[in-house]
């Protein structure tokens, strides 16, 4: 199930999402958006609505300490959290001795970072990035579509998804946080019949 993708324009970081809950051949639009903001976090999930729920709702972003590098900072002090935020709300599992999570985007401080579901994090060169089920086919909507504005960009790579996978429905949550805008949000709302 699922698309979100992500893309940097500037200090402005730009994600959407769909509304798809799979379950094998039944799908239901959901209400609960995968797209949300917690503090100064913009955050889109896949894998699992209990996973989304307790990053929307039971976790705690720790505060970045002065001086501290960002992806250092993403890499331990978030992920840490997110951690001990799966564990407490009953999520995380253990595979092979080895801790599990899911996959989700979030924008901070004007980047863009993929966290897969054994915590890695992943920062990519390329300014966009998409993750679940549609993400290959958003990923190559965004890659020609440079130069355009970026939340057409952005629904553009939803709507992709969505014409070519069964798991991705519409609407679509569009939402950026701007690094150089005290980290307002505007959520943009697209439905699609």
């Amino acid at each position: 199930m699922t698309c979100i993708v992500g893309l940097i324009e500037g200090r402005r970081v730009w994600m959407g999402g769909d509304s798809a809950g799979v379950s094998g051949l039944d799908i239901t639009v959901r209400a609960d958006p995968k797209v949300f903001r917690n503090g100064d976090f913009l955050i889109g999930f896949t894998s699992s609505f209990r996973m989304g729920q307790l990053l929307a709702f039971r976790l705690r972003p720790p505060k970045r300490p002065e001086g501290m590098d960002v992806f250092r900072f993403m890499v331990t002090d978030f992920v840490d959290e997110v951690r001990n935020c799966l564990k407490e709300g009953g999520y995380a599992q253990r595979n092979n001795d080895a801790e599990q999570g899911g996959s989700f985007l979030v924008a901070y401080e004007g980047r863009l970072f993929s966290i897969q579901s054994d915590y890695q994090v992943c920062e990519t060169t390329r300014g966009f990035h998409a993750i679940g089920c549609g993400a290959d086919y958003a990923l190559g909507s965004l890659a020609s579509t440079v130069g355009q504005p970026a939340e057409q960009r952005v629904r553009k790579g939803l709507e992709c998804a969505e014409l070519l996978n069964g798991g991705v429905r519409a609407p679509f949550r569009i939402e950026y946080l701007d690094a150089e805008e005290d980290n307002l949000t505007l959520p943009l709302l697209s439905a699609v019949a």
